[in-house]
């Protein structure tokens, strides 16, 4: 019979590469969720947090010890425990130990840590040193009571805590965040107070729901003071479903002139704060602002001073824009995906969450108490054999003196186990002696009663969660504190419109002939007299405010729009319209108009067309423009008029061959765009040669400045009635010498 083929190993695994790159993804996956960027249940922390605490009780840096070098806590921990940068380790000890950073800093540290302006300014780890803060003793104190599993260190030399026998719900007492592969956690942090309240309810209540903690848990509590504004039904909501977002927001006063920031949004620093204003006031988008100060120090930790530029400024509706505008109020994500007793992530509600941590304290509690039952009955044990020793010391003595193999003839004797005759034998003589049987009998009492009580306990739950409810209690009135995170429901905040921001004042605003514009504060300007750039002149010039939308009409009968207060000085040659806005190629702007939305404008075209508008219809937030006018072949855009009223205002046409035509503007249908209906005739056999040069519109009462070359001529309104006919016909000739117009301005 022949042998069976055997496969021959050449030192290698053959395996596809799609297989092989989906375990070792999978692989590094399942790395990064379970050690490396999610926290446990347990003790909230992550694997190299764990691990920085585990070294430092190690390396005997209690609360109460003093202080050692950074460099040393990171060096054990990269050395023994977590073998990875030492700068991600540091940077981790020191998080922990930045009170701006954590509610409840489990590090103390000595030396530069970081300011809230810039956490990342600490000082390298050859230079501070650092050690545990009391409330560290709440993850350590029954470490060594049988209350965690150990597991080998990276090289199997060592042991380390698989997790930390936490005896309060340390996850939401100060958060986390983290990035997973697929997933992250945000975990924000908690009043201990609060967390321990619903802890408690829980216990005596085990039916209660996410609504009923949300009684005690009434929010997250920052490290700073700043207001968190998410309605209670919004929080009750995220905690209900594990996931949300919270609202926080500054808090201020007003000290005489000026607006003072106390306290600021987790996680943001002043100066970030000052550069966002300060680049608002530079792009003159912040006008009620004069100055913004810095005056932060050690006894203000949050202290920046806002000056308005005058008394009349409503701070409320100034912060309300910059709460809106800047970080002065920020949103922040909740996502409580966590490490479950399970030994997988999933995202927990509050209920959820907080009757798995007690599940986790009272299986704690259970290891515990088993862990001092199992000593106190091997110590019982102990003093059974000892009793029975002392009263029988001479002989004791004796078998020790004169047998060869003492241990198994006493044991033999006295019907002692290994351990206790070990014991005996590893007594000194002279402290035999001296024990007492009172002693002894008394201390077997005092076990005798602490056993019973362990029993007792191990043996009720009712018993056992009343323990875990008084160490709660205990624990809370020992490092708890009042909320520092205010809960205060407000709306979120809305930015003001750039036209509320800015002082409404009188301004003119002067377009040039080659499309270059500048405003000039005030209605008495001569743009005429301005200096303009070699070749380049005036245009035209319209009044009116600068809160005020101005609109620029291109050659192609396009409108664009901007609003006045950021139109450069008058006191340069301007900018060209051509650097806001975009429109064709070869086009060239012809005119502008500014106005409120609802004041009404005629817009005409030196073909005789227009319509009548309202000055909403010419405004445009695309650079591009948008389609206003349509022009027949070789027509161009006028200027626009403004119509004051519609119901008496006049309209008033002149062609370049003196014809002068006036009806009342509402002869005139009104449209949003388009090319209009026919304002003045000009003959088929002229309209190559003759076009419409002004429009104008002359309220009731007024008059007409009709200019001809160097000479102008003043039309009363009477005057006009000679020149008066239905919209569309002829009109009436101009005087000579009055017959090639210019231009018309109603008075």
């Amino acid at each position: 019979m022949n042998d069976p083929i055997r496969p021959v190993f050449h030192g290698f695994e053959q395996i596809p590469l799609r297989e092989y790159a989906e375990r070792a993804y999978l692989d590094y996956s399942m790395y990064v969720v379970l050690d490396r960027a999610l926290p446990f249940i347990g003790d909230g922390l992550k694997p190299v947090q764990r691990r920085i605490i585990y070294a430092m009780s190690e390396l005997g840096l209690g609360a109460a010890a003093k202080p050692k070098k950074s460099a040393r806590t990171v060096g054990d921990v990269i050395g023994k425990f977590h073998p990875h940068g030492d700068s991600a380790c540091y940077e981790a000890l020191v998080l922990m130990a930045q009170p701006f950073s954590y509610r409840y800093p489990l590090i103390e540290g000595q030396g530069n840590f970081g300011s809230s302006d810039d956490p990342k300014s600490f000082a390298a780890m050859r230079y501070t040193e650092s050690k545990l803060t009391p409330i560290a003793e709440v993850l350590l104190g029954e470490l060594a009571h049988g209350t965690v599993d150990w597991v080998p260190n990276f090289d199997g030399t060592l042991e380390e805590p698989s997790w930390l026998p936490a005896r309060l719900p340390h996850l939401l007492l100060n958060g986390t965040t983290g990035i997973a592969v697929g997933m992250a956690t945000d975990v924000p942090p908690h009043n201990l107070n609060e967390v321990v309240s619903a802890c408690v309810r829980l216990l005596d209540d085990p039916d209660a729901t996410v609504a009923d903690l949300c009684e005690h848990v009434r929010g997250p509590d920052y490290p700073t003071g700043a207001e968190v504004i998410t309605p209670a039904a919004d929080l009750r909501a995220m905690y209900e479903a594990g996931h949300g977002s919270v609202r926080a927001r500054a808090t201020w006063r007003k000290e005489g002139q000026g607006i003072v920031v106390t306290a600021l949004p987790y996680q943001v620093s002043p100066s970030r704060v000052i550069e966002q204003i300060a680049a608002q006031m530079r792009a003159k988008k912040l006008p009620w602002l004069e100055d913004i100060r810095d005056e932060s120090d050690h006894a203000n930790p949050v202290r920046v001073v806002l000056v308005p530029r005058s008394n009349r400024v409503d701070a409320g509706q100034l912060m309300g824009h910059l709460f809106a505008t800047t970080d002065l109020e920020k949103s922040y994500r909740v996502n409580l995906n966590i490490i479950g007793l399970d030994g997988r992530p999933q995202v927990k509600d509050l209920r959820s969450l907080l009757l798995e941590w007690l599940a986790f304290r009272s299986d704690t509690v259970t290891r515990r108490l088993q862990h001092r039952l199992d000593k106190v009955e091997r110590r019982l044990h102990l003093l059974e054999g000892l009793l029975a020793a002392f009263l029988n010391l001479d002989e004791v003595i004796r078998i020790i003196r004169t047998e060869d193999e003492p241990r198994p003839v006493l044991q033999a004797r006295f019907e002692l186990s290994d351990d206790q005759v070990d014991y005996i034998l590893e007594t000194r003589l002279r402290q035999l002696a001296r024990l007492e049987e009172m002693k002894i009998r008394g201390e077997q009492d005092e076990l005798d009663a602490e056993r019973d009580r362990l029993i007792a306990t191990l043996g009720s739950k009712a018993r056992l969660r009343r323990l875990v409810k008084e160490e709660l209690l205990a624990d809370a009135a020992k490092y708890g504190d009042a909320r520092r995170s205010p809960l205060v429901a407000r709306e979120a905040a809305q930015a003001l419109a750039e036209t509320e921001l800015v002082a409404a004042e009188p301004v003119t605003v002067v377009l040039s002939a080659k499309g270059w514009v500048r405003a000039a504060k005030g209605h008495d300007v001569d743009a005429a007299a301005l200096s303009y750039r070699e070749g380049d002149g005036l245009l035209c010039a319209v009044r009116g405010r600068t809160t005020q939308q101005v609109a620029f009409l291109d050659s192609n009968g396009r409108a664009y729009s901007t609003l006045a207060h950021g139109l450069p000085s008058a006191r340069g040659n301007g900018d060209p319209l051509t650097g806001r806005f975009s429109p064709a190629s070869g086009a060239s702007f012809v005119a502008m108009a500014t106005g409120e939305p609802d004041t009404l404008f005629v817009l005409a075209s030196s073909a005789g067309y227009g319509f009548v508008t309202r000055f909403e219809h010419l405004t445009s937030r695309q650079k591009a423009g948008k389609a206003m006018l349509s022009l027949p072949e070789g027509a161009r855009v006028l200027q626009p008029a403004m119509v004051a009223d519609l119901d008496s205002d006049r309209i008033v046409a002149a062609t370049s061959a003196g014809h002068l035509l006036a009806f009342p503007v509402s002869e005139l249908p009104g449209l949003e765009r388009g090319k209009g209906n026919k304002i003045i005739e000009i003959p088929r056999a002229r309209r190559g040669t003759e076009r419409v040069v002004a429009v104008a519109s002359v309220p009731q009462g007024g008059s007409l400045v009709v200019t001809a070359g160097a000479r102008s001529m003043t039309l009363a309104w009477r005057d006009l009635d000679a020149y008066l006919g239905a919209r569309g016909s002829r009109g009436g000739l101009l005087p000579r010498g009055w017959q090639k117009v210019d231009a018309l301005q109603a008075g």
